[in-house]
This record gives C-alpha cells, structure tokens and sequence, in this order.
C-alpha cells in the first residue's frame, strides 16, 4: 500500500537523512515500522527514527532533550549520536539519530526489564518540563492525522476518549508522580558492548504514575497471549501491578494506545490495518478471546535497502 507514511517514503526521508550527515545508505536495514521508521546503518555506526506522523512531530524535541539530560546523569539509555545537530528535519518530517547497538547475545529479557525500570523510576524528574501521561490527548492527535480511517470507527474511538478521559485525570491527580518511560516492554530495551541494558524510544517519556510502565507486559501478555512475562516482570520490579485498585483503568487506557498506533498508518499497511480491525473489533464486543498481533511483526522485517 502506499501513502504518506509508507515504507517507500520513508526510506526516501531516510536517505535523505543520510545524504545530510554526509554517509552512506546502502547497508540501510529497516529495524522498524511502526509508530516511528527506524533504520540501521551499521557502516556508519548509527540509526535514524524518523516520525510515521506529522501530528506527534513536537516528540522528536522532547526526546532529544531528554536523551541529553540522560547521558548527563549516565541514566540506563541509549545514546544520540555524537556531532550531529537534532532534531533533524526531513520535509514535513522530523528525525533523530542514535549511536547504533548491533543486536547480540544474550538478549534482553524481562527480568532486565524490571530491573532496569527500577533505575529509570528513581532518576528524579528533568531540570525541564515534562508532559503529563496522558493517553487520551495522544490517542486524538492520532486520529487527527490518520489515512483510511473510517467514520463509524473513528466516532467509536473519539467517544472511547470522552468516556476515559475524566477517569484518567483523576487517577493522574491522586497517584504518585515520577519520571515513566510510556511503552514499556522487552523490545525497547538494547545492550551495550560492556552489557549494561538500556532503554530506547522515549516518545512516550512523561510524568505520571509509575505503575503505567508495569501495565504495558501484563496487557501484552493477555491480548498476545503470552505467559509467564508479567510474572518475570513483577518479581524483579517488586510489584504486581494487577494487584492494583486502578488496574482496569491502567488496562483500558493501554488497550486504546494499542490500537490507535495503528492509525495513522492504516493507508500505508494492508496488514496492519486488518489488525487495527480485528483489535477494534475485540474492544468493541468485549471478547478477550481473540490473539492480537503485534503490529512490529506485521511490518517488513529488518533488510538490506
């Protein structure tokens, strides 16, 4: 399918990147596409993410000031890549660049998961504003800028975000306040070369109530249907986040952030879009029966460009 966000177009803005930094991008792999486009160059030793969304541009900022505060205080994160000015700005586009991480032996897991949040919920907060977690204001941008998207499904969700909203402002007012990752789980996390896991992709990076960052395995692990990681993950955290009063809150606003991820690039992804389809349909009929597929392993796989 083609499409704004395709992945033809981004690996048009890709080279264009890379023709800017003054590299090559023949031994271009495409790692991701999903919410952003992310591509490998390991001959030059980086990788460019360039944002699949126009609406949630203003991210790419925010993280590259939050990726210059972590390696200030050394936090368990990915590095940007040296001497190069960012944002960068691709056409209508924005794009980061990072220090490239070869994927090795032995893969993160889980456990290094929770370990590693642990560390990340006591860094404090920046010495800079943050936005405040906030799924439902995320979700709309989303539907702002979506292809193929149709009414009765878009009516759908934009009365989901009415419904939530109230109920997260006050879950938001009345829980303990740190620094959250967002979108935490196994495949946001890298090795070092020394073997120290980090973190990446901070889109989501905000302020609010930690346990969001326990939400996002154990409702993975329900709608993929999955076993054992939650488990893994609140024995090395110390928490089970299912234990907890809001819990259903924390469940229903992660359902919704995984399924409007899909939307802006439903033009750009048969795939995808059935999926987006089969998700929507599961919530709308209140059967947790049906296994959902991540949308990273609907995408083209890592490959030479």
């Amino acid at each position: 399918m083609s499409g704004r966000f395709s992945e033809q177009a981004m690996t048009e803005a890709m080279r264009e990147v890379a023709a800017g930094l003054g590299v090559p991008s023949e031994d271009a792999q495409v790692l991701r596409l999903t919410n952003n486009a992310v591509f490998a160059l390991p001959g030059s030793g980086i990788v460019i993410r360039i944002a699949r969304t126009h609406r949630l541009r203003d991210r790419v900022a925010k993280v590259v000031r939050l990726a210059h505060w972590f390696a200030d205080i050394d936090a368990p994160t990915i590095r940007l890549a040296p001497d190069v000015e960012q944002p960068v700005e691709v056409g209508t586009l924005a794009a980061s660049v990072w220090e490239y991480l070869p994927a090795g032996f032995p893969t993160p897991t889980v456990e290094d998961l929770g370990h590693v949040l642990r560390e990340f919920h006591s860094l404090g907060l920046p010495p800079f504003p943050l936005p405040t977690w906030d799924p439902v204001a995320d979700a709309r941008k989303r539907l702002a800028d979506a292809d193929g998207l149709g009414g009765g499904d878009r009516d759908f969700l934009m009365q989901w975000c009415d419904r939530l909203e109230p109920r997260l402002v006050a879950l938001n007012r009345h829980e303990d306040q740190r620094l959250i990752h967002g979108d935490a789980h196994v495949s946001n996390l890298l090795k070092e070369p020394s073997g120290r896991t980090v973190m990446c992709d901070f889109d989501a990076t905000c302020v609010g109530p930690w346990r969001v960052d326990l939400a996002a395995v154990a409702v993975g692990e329900h709608r993929f249907g999955r076993t054992g990681a939650h488990e893994a993950l609140a024995a090395a955290y110390g928490h089970d986040v299912t234990s907890d009063p809001g819990w259903p809150l924390l469940r229903e606003a992660r359902e919704l952030k995984m399924i409007v991820a899909a939307v802006p690039l439903l033009a750009a992804s048969e795939q995808v879009a059935a999926e987006f389809d089969r998700r929507l349909r599961s919530v709308r009929e209140d059967d947790h029966r049906p296994r959902w597929t991540p949308f990273a392993d609907l995408t083209t796989p890592a490959k030479k460009r």
